[in-house]
């Protein structure tokens, strides 16, 4: 049962290992990782998906982004007690992340420094919300922690960044912040490569790989160059299809079509002489069993998710041809933990790290690095 934090009552999680004795006893019986798997190659997985809660609220929804737009209109209701709005008439639900970026560089000083006052305020949600991850047992060690997620994706969300990395400096917690490398977009589909051994691909160009969000869903052709021993993928996004549902009325079947059908679209343009694996790699919210299912955590998604009725590997495998005469391999995890694994390359000088993606949630991920994989 989950529990407001106290300074007396250390926050109660949801877990996010595997729990049930059948399901590590599946893990144990497959050939490289299951769905949801918590040991991938290079890594292990200690913790994903935890929930903590204060005063009856999520901690992560003080530091997603709706948070960063509820400090902008709190902020300008002050400035307008005061005397004027510097961002004038215009309803804070019309302001995008992209208008507030030409306000910071382009604006009228006063407008640039409110909108400055409010990124302060959130990297100082964010410094919070991270001092309460590294209480965690498995977040304890962590020493660097990727920032991914919509909001790190543009100059807006880097200056956050900053902030909170001078903020957790003057507190001396000695952990540093990190933008994911990549395009957050392409970052959802990159860590896809490192869902199977290497040694699967052997033979294949590349994969597709799937990011299922609450307000769209994107599909891409990964490429990658046949790996030496040992040797850790190196996945580019070469081509993407991005649907955003987040305005239509659906329901699961059709998300799930829509999905399958850019799937086929994107096997379809792969180039002649690409080889594509048939296999398909897929992050999506929740926490994922080692079966394939939902167990909690996409809520946000269209329609129900989390029905035991319901298994999107399987779905695919039935319903996709990638490679003719070849079934279908499709493996799931949750999206920040494959969001975070297209960090993988550079975070092999650290045994412990973790990411948080700024998004319509919250999402996090811890890791460990294993021996082998670590850099001499």
């Amino acid at each position: 049962m989950r529990e407001d934090v106290t300074a007396e009552n250390m926050p109660k999680r949801t877990s996010l290992l595997l729990p049930h004795k059948s399901e590590r006893e599946l893990e144990n019986l497959l050939p490289f990782g299951a769905h949801g798997d918590t040991s991938l190659p290079g890594v292990d997985i200690d913790s994903y998906n935890v929930e903590l809660q204060e005063r009856g609220r999520f901690i992560g929804d003080q530091a997603n982004k709706k948070a960063v737009f509820e400090l902008l209109e709190a902020r300008r209701a002050h400035a307008r007690k005061r005397g004027e709005d510097p961002l004038g008439t215009t309803t804070t639900e019309n302001f995008t992340k992209k208008k507030l970026e030409k306000i910071l560089t382009k604006g009228e000083p006063a407008a640039a420094m409110l909108v400055q006052a409010v990124l302060d305020d959130f990297a100082g949600r964010l410094v919070k919300v991270i001092r309460r991850f590294l209480k965690i047992p498995e977040w304890k060690k962590v020493q660097r922690i990727a920032i991914g997620g919509g909001f790190r994706a543009g100059r807006i969300g880097e200056l956050a960044i900053g902030r909170a990395q001078v903020l957790l400096d003057a507190e001396k917690i000695a952990v540093e912040l990190r933008p994911v490398r990549a395009d957050p977009d392409d970052a959802g589909l990159m860590g896809a490569a490192y869902l199977a051994p290497a040694w699967i691909f052997r033979g294949y160009d590349g994969i597709l790989a799937v990011d299922i969000g609450g307000s769209n869903i994107r599909a891409g052709i990964l490429r990658f160059k046949t790996p030496q021993a040992n040797a850790l993928l190196k996945p580019k996004v070469i081509d993407s299809l991005i649907w955003e549902h987040a305005e239509e009325d659906i329901n699961r079947i059709e998300a799930v079509e829509e999905l399958v059908g850019m799937l086929r679209k994107l096997a379809k343009r792969a180039v002649r002489n690409f080889r594509l694996a048939p296999f398909v790699g897929v992050g999506c919210p929740g926490r994922v069993r080692a079966d394939g299912s939902i167990d909690r955590g996409a809520q946000n998604l269209p329609g129900n998710w989390e029905s035991k009725q319901f298994n999107l590997p399987a779905h695919l495998r039935k319903h996709l041809t990638i490679s003719r005469g070849q079934e279908t391999v499709a493996i799931i995890h949750n999206d920040a933990v494959v969001q975070g694994l297209s960090e993988l390359p550079a975070m092999r000088d650290v045994d412990h790290w973790a990411i948080l993606t700024i998004g319509t949630g919250l999402g996090n991920a811890k890791y460990t690095t294993r021996p082998l994989f670590k850099k001499a």
